[in-house]
């Protein structure tokens, strides 16, 4: 029997693969846990036309998240934080407070993908990295002020 691996299966073969098994690990096992279908033509159709819709969708998500990429390292973001006399920050900023930032410029960006190492706790300029997805990294330009 053929089968068409929907899922990576040990010893067996990788997603997308056909394989030909035993028809009882087949039906009992592979087809019955969701790790393959049945390789008829109709089915390995559908799985081909899916994975070109799957990465027609992944290069526009690119392109997409290439121009925000541009937007973030053309933007200069300045963030006002209370502090004392010597320029310490009272607290440090947080991702939370950039995500903030950036939505008022029109960029949303989830706080959990914003990475601040080591906290910022003066006053001055740096350099921090957003994630994007997809492999994508942008580096923002920060800026800290005194309130």
């Amino acid at each position: 029997m053929k089968v068409l691996l929907i899922k990576d299966v040990p010893n067996l073969g990788k997603v997308g693969e056909v394989k030909e098994v035993k028809d009882g690990y087949g039906k009992n096992f592979l087809i019955a846990k969701g790790f393959a279908k049945l390789a008829t033509p109709d089915v390995i159709a559908q799985w081909e036309k899916e994975q070109k819709e799957r990465a027609q969708k992944e290069a526009k998500e690119i392109e997409e998240l290439k121009k925000i990429k541009e937007k973030i390292e053309n933007l200069k973001l300045v963030i006002k934080h209370k502090a004392g006399a010597n320029g310490a920050l009272f607290g440090a900023i947080t991702n939370k407070e950039v995500a903030e930032e950036l939505k008022k410029h029109g960029i949303e960006i989830d706080k959990k993908h914003i990475e601040i190492h080591p906290p910022i706790k003066q006053t001055g300029e740096y350099e921090i990295d957003v994630k994007l997805g997809h492999g994508i990294h942008a580096k923002l330009d920060l800026v800290v002020e005194a309130e």
